[in-house]
């Protein structure tokens, strides 16, 4: 019987210790215009985004298979810093992303955030 409450205990102890789980970003996400859709999964410790559809038509130096997004980090619930590779300049963005239930948010900035650029996703099917 102590031995289950000792355990028990230990138990509590560590879910209280524990951050809270944030959702889910893994997955194919489309981008608001319609334009593209990239795909976030883990990768080496962190959470990576590649372009894996463009809409036909769509006028951009972007190529399906190349990574914008890289080292996505939780920095809280449900929310993450990295970094994001702009296609269109060839440059590299501090980068932030965070989801609310079915949407997610990201932005990339300049000049130690003085500039920043956001975009809205949604979960494609």
């Amino acid at each position: 019987m102590i031995g289950r409450f000792v355990l028990g205990f230990g138990f509590s102890l560590a879910m209280a210790a524990s951050p809270a789980l944030a959702d889910d970003v893994s997955g194919v996400w489309l981008r608001e215009s319609g334009a593209s859709k990239v795909k976030f999964a883990p990768c080496g410790g962190a959470i990576c985004g590649t372009l894996v559809w463009i809409k036909e038509g769509t006028d951009t130096p972007a190529k399906v298979g190349q990574r914008l997004f890289s080292g996505m980090k939780s920095t809280g619930p449900n929310a993450w810093a990295g970094s994001y590779s702009n296609p269109d300049d060839g440059k590299t963005y501090d980068a932030k992303m965070s989801l609310s239930g079915g949407t997610l948010t990201t932005s990339g900035c300049a000049f130690g955030g003085v500039i920043c650029r956001s975009s809205t996703w949604t979960r494609a099917n």
